[in-house]
C-alpha cells in the first residue's frame, strides 16, 4: 500500500514536469509580449512547485500553496484574454497545456495527501502486537536461545519504520525528489538567460 502511493507519487512528479515543459514551448504560440509574461510566469511556478517537494514545514507548505495558486490565476488570466479573441488550434494548444499544467497540481497535492488510513495502521499494530506476544509467551521454555527470539520484535520494528517513512513523502529517509522537475529548470534556464536583453557596449 505504501510502495503504491510511493511509486504514484513519483509518477506524478514526472508528470508534472512534462506538463510544465510542454506549456513552456507552446507558449511560443502566443503574441510576443504575452509569451514573455508567461514564460516568466512559468518560470516562478516552476520554483514553487520545486519548493513544494522539499523539506518545508507546515507554515512554509502553506506559503508555498497560496503563492502557487497565485500564480496559476495569473497564468491563467494571462492567456485568458487571447483565448476569447483568436480560437484556433493552436490557441486550443495553449489552453489545453495550461489545463495539464493546473491539473497536475491537483493531482499531485492529492496524492501527497492520500496516506494510510489510521484502522489500517491499527489493524497492522494488533496483528503485530498479537504476533509479538504469541513469541514471547513461546520463548519462556527457550531461555538459552531467548536472543533469537528478539528477531521477530526488531524485524516488526523496522517495517514499521519503513512504512511510515514511505508514507511521509516530505520528511524521513525515503522522501520523494523533484528530479524532474529541477532537471526542467535547467533546461530552461538558459532559454532565459538568452531571451533576456544584454547589455550592448559603448
Amino acid at each position: 500500500m505504501a510502495i503504491d502511493r510511493h511509486d504514484n507519487r513519483e509518477t506524478l512528479e514526472e508528470a508534472e514536469a512534462n506538463a510544465i515543459g510542454t506549456e513552456y514551448l507552446r507558449a511560443d504560440l502566443l503574441p510576443s509580449n504575452i509569451s514573455a509574461r508567461t514564460k516568466d510566469l512559468l518560470n516562478q511556478y516552476l520554483d514553487q512547485r520545486i519548493l513544494y517537494y522539499s523539506k518545508q514545514s507546515s507554515e512554509k507548505v502553506q506559503e508555498i500553496t497560496q503563492k502557487t495558486n497565485e500564480l496559476q490565476n495569473a497564468l491563467w488570466n494571462e492567456i485568458l484574454p487571447v483565448a476569447r479573441t483568436q480560437t484556433t488550434p493552436s490557441m486550443a494548444l495553449v489552453i489545453s497545456g495550461m489545463n495539464d499544467v493546473l491539473n497536475s497540481q491537483g493531482y499531485v497535492q492529492a496524492a501527497w495527501h492520500n496516506r494510510i488510513p489510521y484502522p489500517a495502521w491499527l489493524l497492522m499494530g494488533a496483528i503485530a502486537l498479537c504476533a509479538n506476544l504469541l513469541v514471547g509467551f513461546g520463548a519462556r521454555n527457550f531461555k538459552k536461545n531467548v536472543g533469537l527470539f528478539m528477531i521477530f520484535p526488531f524485524i516488526t520494528s523496522v517495517s514499521f519504520f519503513l512504512i511510515a517513512d514511505i508514507d511521509s513523502p516530505r520528511s524521513g529517509v525515503i522522501r520523494i525528489e523533484a528530479r524532474n522537475l529541477i532537471a526542467l529548470k535547467q533546461t530552461i534556464n538558459p532559454k532565459i538567460s538568452s531571451s533576456s536583453p544584454s547589455s550592448t557596449n559603448p
